[in-house]
């Protein structure tokens, strides 16, 4: 099954195409998780993408987008992944905080917090986890104070993606004495504002991916409370549902990375003239491929659904499942093909599998473990007891 588009679809691809072609840097950036530096240069790439309203392209043109829909946010993530422009180092702000802010946000707060967002002024990190709260989010301990027009935030979070160099972090605290579910507010914080610590957190490559926070009597005004007080738990599940069902992770990710394996295994294949060719590895990158373009069909279908005014639903688990699980395996499958040269540096510019692999085997534990997404399944679509 190949997706047709209408000739305007295939303009904008003409125009997005043409864009990149143009502007995306001749040499790849550092990783913006290796260092400051690096940080920065992602950070200017993100003015450079809203210098062409690229920004995020379903915002309305006032909170700096284009104001056009999920079919052409695809076409774009397409041509952008296809381009090799840089990796999206706000992505915690416009893929996640983003869409929750036009569901949830005031008039003013958008005004307020999109247009910087867009054009990477304000880069966000995510700062729900706790140590005593990774997968059972349900049980953080942080707390959020009113005191006349603040809010007064102390607590301690951890593997808080970006939060090392970020701008802004958004949280999720309860108010002292609540339980579980309830009490439980979405709040904004500065990062460099008296009372917050961070501490980064390195990852196996060496880059600092993460950041543990801590707080102490931080005060923020009311205006940084996303919805109403005690509303955090049913925003964040939002949220969760843009991260797991469609925003976070677009199948430009995994096409690109598929056709990347395919070539991989051809050229394999012909410098060793077909010897020693595994015909399990070949079905291995026929899957992975397959996967991808499934992945494809089926994020298309959410696009239509909510563009038709469905709402993202606890299905969103099930296609965070296949994601994550799709990414293993063909990082596994590059592996294999590699064998013992996965362990060599790559040249630049050129895929580098093994980091990707290692990354990859998150997947199955961010945005909510696959264990607990698969509980979802069960007591939410399938109507099974707890």
């Amino acid at each position: 099954m190949r997706l047709e588009y209408t000739p305007e679809q295939q303009a904008f691809r003409a125009e997005v195409r043409a864009w990149l072609e143009a502007h995306v840097p001749a040499h790849p950036l550092e990783h913006y998780d290796a260092t400051r530096a690096g940080f920065e240069a992602h950070r200017a790439w993100e003015a450079t993408l809203k210098s062409g309203d690229w920004g995020m392209v379903t915002w309305p043109k006032e909170y700096g987008g284009r104001g056009l829909d999920l079919i052409q946010w695809l076409i774009f993530e397409e041509e952008y992944y296809r381009s090799g422009a840089p990796g999206r180092v706000n992505q915690n702000g416009v893929f996640l905080l983003g869409p929750t802010l036009m569901e949830f946000g005031t008039h003013e707060q958008k005004q307020r917090f999109l247009p910087p967002m867009a054009s990477g002024e304000e880069i966000w990190a995510q700062a729900w986890s706790e140590p005593q709260a990774g997968s059972d989010l349900a049980g953080v301990r942080a707390t959020a104070t009113r005191d006349g027009d603040d809010y007064v935030l102390n607590g301690h979070k951890i593997w808080s993606s970006r939060a090392a160099f970020a701008d802004w972090a958004f949280g999720l605290f309860r108010e002292p004495g609540s339980e579980r579910h309830k009490g439980m507010s979405l709040i904004f914080f500065r990062l460099d504002q008296p009372g917050v610590t961070r501490n980064p957190i390195r990852k196996i490559n060496g880059h600092v991916g993460f950041a543990e926070i801590f707080l102490e009597d931080v005060r923020v005004p009311a205006f940084n409370l996303l919805g109403e007080e005690g509303q955090g738990w049913h925003i964040c599940m939002a949220t969760a549902g843009f991260e797991r069902g469609l925003m976070l992770r677009s199948p430009a990710r995994y096409q690109v990375a598929a056709a990347a394996l395919a070539d991989l295994w051809q050229s394999r294949k012909e410098t060793s003239g077909g010897a020693g060719a595994d015909p399990a590895l070949e079905a291995d990158v026929v899957r992975a491929f397959m996967n991808a373009e499934a992945y494809a069909l089926n994020i298309y279908q959410t696009a239509s659904r909510l563009m038709a005014g469905a709402k993202i639903g606890p299905e969103a688990s099930t296609n965070k499942i296949f994601w994550s699980e799709m990414d293993i395996h063909l990082h596994q499958t590059a592996l294999a093909i590699l064998g013992p040269d996965a362990e060599l540096l790559p040249e630049p510019g050129a895929h580098e599998w093994l980091d990707d692999y290692i990354f990859s085997l998150a997947g199955p534990i961010y945005a909510g473990s696959n264990e607990i997404q698969r509980n979802i399944i069960a007591e939410r679509m399938l109507g099974l007891p707890r």
